[in-house]
């Protein structure tokens, strides 16, 4: 188990994003954190499906928002001692650098992950 304290900088995984936050509780095999930055944004679709197109509900998934809290796992929670980045410009840097690798994959899923990415940065305002 990882030694994380509430008042900590950590990096989390919640479903397919990867977040820098602030642990602010530790129970139950679980750590709340309070969003500050994207690392990696959320894939789209659906997840017991992944990189399939042709499901029942291709979910939009949006990133976690800044000071927006979850619950992680606690094995996916580590601690965190670099910069924390400004979160606007790493929800971009993580929505661009998903854009490109999805722009690589000639695909139906990638095609219409693209899509709701660009829908998303519209809602995102940026």
């Amino acid at each position: 188990m990882n030694s994380i304290e509430p008042g900590m900088k950590v990096t989390a995984l919640y479903k397919t994003g990867k977040y820098i936050g602030e642990a602010e509780q530790v129970k139950n095999g679980k750590v709340l954190v309070s969003i500050l930055a994207v690392l990696k944004h959320p894939k789209q679709g659906d997840l017991h499906n992944p990189n399939q197109v042709d499901v029942p509900f291709f979910h939009q998934r949006k990133a976690l928002a800044f000071h927006e809290k979850t619950w992680a796992p606690d094995h996916t929670v580590k601690p965190f001692e670099e910069h924390v980045p400004d979160y606007a410009e790493s929800l971009k840097a993580s929505l661009d650098e998903m854009q490109k690798e999805l722009e690589q994959r000639a695909d139906d899923w990638s095609a219409r992950s693209l899509s709701e990415l660009s829908d998303l940065k519209k809602e995102y305002r940026l």
